[in-house]
């Protein structure tokens, strides 16, 4: 019994899964390149050759002229390995259009056409030429008209049997075959044959002899020159080729010819002139060589002038191919291809070898091809072609199709969920699917139904809010699709919140105090619970911050945070958070730390005499004790360290920030510094003030 390839795909899809060999549609290795057959040729037999991979191995087939080739049908018709042979080949019933197909269980497809054709060169026909009778120094045409064929000709001239040699005189047109005399002598005179040999196949024929005479009725006159040799209007090169360009003109005397761009722009250097200048190539051809050119034939009595346009022409590039996509049903896919060329390249689009047509869930935009809500019928190989006149180019991709019913053994439901008394909790279902399943859920028997509290998302997640004691229980998390339900099922544990039932109290200390801040709760004693304090925003390192902070409490509801020999560093906010897998809370307090005032600041001396020093200065914290009492110290070259000074007023207030020292030395260098006191305990002392040389002493 033969399977639909659809469900071939699938079964392919699933070894795959299974980790057997990567099954993937037919790719082109080497595709059939066109091919010249020379007639008479020792070799018969003619190869096309075409190399596919693939899994399972593509099965091969060729097509002649959009026809299928039936090897049983012809016994000259074989396929080995892929590649197509024909023995004997016959040019009247092979020359065509070739075109490899390849299949396999994903899809098929083509290959660019080949061309077959085969070189021949006939025979001339064997009646005599007439008798061409000329003047001395009038210029000649000598036609050859090449028998029938198929290759590239080259053309030759014999003269009395003895080849005809090209100069400035004489031209032999390699398109026409045509033998030019610009202006004939009396050592013209004699028997001309046109020897033409077919390049492909070395098959060379003469033609008939035609007889030049001279006219006895004169010699011809000077006259300007006259161009019988020109090239087309347009002549399209391809990129990277040779463009050819020939031209020649009659005329006595015998002309010149020059070549230049009709736009004023230089011919390139890589230009080559041959044959007296009457032919010029260009090899490598790019865009900048296109352009107008001209061709100025010129002697003594005047000059004549062809013109003619090389245009550019390039073969489709691909510059963004297609690649393989593997999607679920019922999404989007998008490719794009894009391809660089001479005229730019237009696209089409084929499924499986065959053209694809827009539709409802198809949309085709040159490059673009989008299909919507994929389905299996989607499933296949696709190819992109871009061509131009000059050529396509084909980039295949294959479309797999995932198509299977729900499956959990990679996404169980969780076990066991655990949430608080009037907290939310979600439960997720994400099994694998393709397309997407629709989900129901149940509790117990029991169908669940959406409400205030109860919501399922589009990804199938159950959400319940506001929870009480009666939502414990089980779900089960039912899967749907066209291919098949699948179920998976967890249950879910209600447990009483976590409550604080001695938050921390904030407290007023002074340094070097201890304290504990109490952090107890009460709580499901089937939960672990994890204490963590955090001070001023950041969380207490007990290893590192040992030296001050330390846990205690020692019970399962006790958190107690103990603050040895407090500094005034340790002032600020402290927050006990207390974690259990189904809840977390916080408490905080407040810590002040009073302690001795810090330094003044910016002891300035506003003015010195000789004996005194009018002092200000600006109060430093009080660290929550208010400051009672400041008292000013002097430093001098010749004193040991800082001295107390006599002030004026003798005793300085805490709300009094200027003061005179006095008893000073004249002539002395003095700094100064103040001390502040509190309730607590003496301040640091302030920075020094500048240094200051008291007056000399008055008389």
């Amino acid at each position: 019994m033969r399977l639909p390839w659809q469900l071939l795909v699938l079964q392919s899809f699933t070894l795959c899964l299974a980790g057997d060999a990567t099954p993937r549609g037919p790719v082109f290795v080497q595709e059939p390149s066109p091919v010249m057959f020379p007639v008479g040729s020792e070799e018969k037999k003619v190869k096309l050759t075409c190399q596919v991979r693939g899994n399972p191995w593509p099965r091969i087939r060729w097509k002649f002229n959009g026809t299928d080739v039936d090897p049983g049908a012809d016994f000259r018709y074989s396929v080995v390995e892929g590649s197509l042979l024909i023995s004997s080949p016959n040019r009247t019933r092979d020359a065509g259009t070739y075109q490899c197909v390849a299949t396999n269980a994903f899809g098929t497809v083509v290959s660019r056409e080949a061309p077959l054709r085969f070189a021949y060169l006939e025979n001339f026909q064997t009646r005599a030429r007439s008798t061409v009778s000329v003047r001395q120094g009038q210029g000649m045409v000598l036609l050859c008209g090449p028998p029938a064929h198929s290759g590239e000709l080259s053309y030759a001239w014999i003269f009395n049997e003895y080849p005809s040699y090209q100069d400035n005189r004489r031209f032999v047109s390699q398109e026409t075959g045509n033998l030019y005399i610009a202006k004939v002598e009396k050592s013209d005179v004699g028997n001309y044959t046109c020897v033409v040999t077919n390049t492909v196949t070395g098959h060379k024929v003469l033609g008939p002899p035609t007889p030049l005479t001279l006219r006895n009725d004169g010699v011809m006159g000077e006259y300007e020159p006259k161009i019988e040799v020109q090239f087309p209007d347009t002549v399209p090169t391809a990129k990277g080729g040779t463009a050819r360009l020939e031209c020649f003109a009659l005329g006595n005397p015998v002309p010149t010819i020059v070549w230049r761009r009709a736009d004023g722009k230089p011919i390139a250097r890589k230009a080559r002139r041959h044959q007296s200048d009457g032919i010029l190539e260009i090899p490598n051809f790019q865009q900048e060589d296109a352009g107008p050119y001209e061709c100025v034939a010129e002697n003594s009595r005047g000059k004549n002038v062809a013109r003619g346009q090389l245009t550019f022409y390039a073969q489709p590039n691909w510059i963004q191919k297609i690649s393989d996509i593997q999607v679920a049903m019922e999404e989007s896919i998008s490719w794009e291809c894009r391809a660089s060329g001479r005229p730019r390249p237009t696209y089409r689009w084929l499924k499986n070898g065959e053209p694809l047509l827009a539709q409802d869930r198809v949309h085709i935009e040159q490059g673009w091809l989008n299909i919507t809500r994929v389905s299996l019928a989607d499933a296949g190989m696709y190819q992109c072609v871009a061509e131009n006149r000059h050529g396509a180019v084909f980039s295949s991709a294959e479309l797999s199709v995932i198509a299977a019913g729900p499956d959990f053994s990679r996404a169980l439901l969780k076990r066991v969920t655990l949430v608080r008394v009037g907290g939310a909790v979600v439960i997720e279902c994400k099994p694998e699917a393709s397309p997407k399943p629709v989900y129901t859920w149940r509790k117990g028997r029991d169908v669940l139904r959406k409400n205030e509290r109860i919501t399922i998302s589009e990804d199938g997640s159950l959400r319940i809010v506001n929870v009480t004691k009666a939502d414990a229980g089980s779900y089960t998390c039912v899967a749907t699709n066209h291919f098949g339900t699948a179920s998976s099922t967890g249950s879910l544990v209600v447990k009483d919140p976590t409550r604080v039932t001695a938050p921390p109290a904030s407290m007023d200390v002074t340094v070097g105090e201890s304290i504990v801040l109490t952090c107890q709760v009460r709580q499901d004693h089937s939960l672990d619970i994890v204490f963590t304090w955090s001070f001023n925003g950041h969380r207490i390192d007990f290893d590192r911050d040992g030296d001050h902070f330390e846990r205690v409490g020692g019970q399962d509801s006790a958190g107690d945070l103990m603050i040895r020999n407090i500094q005034l560093k340790h002032a600020g906010k402290y927050v006990c958070t207390v974690q259990t897998s189904v809840d977390q809370l916080s408490a905080a307090a407040d810590l002040i730390v009073r302690g001795p005032p810090g330094p003044p600041e910016a002891v300035t001396i506003d003015e010195i005499t000789d004996t005194t020093a009018q002092l200000s200065w600006r109060p430093g914290p009080d660290n929550h004790s208010p400051v009672t009492l400041y008292v000013v110290q002097a430093r001098t070259p010749f004193s040991v360290g800082w001295q107390a000074v006599s002030t004026v007023p003798d005793v300085i207030d805490g709300r009094t920030f200027t003061a005179t020292v006095v008893g000073l030395n004249p002539w002395v260098e003095y700094e100064f510094r103040t001390v502040a006191a509190n309730a607590i305990g003496i301040g640091e002392p302030s920075a020094p003030s500048e240094k200051r040389r008291t007056e000399e002493a008055r008389e």
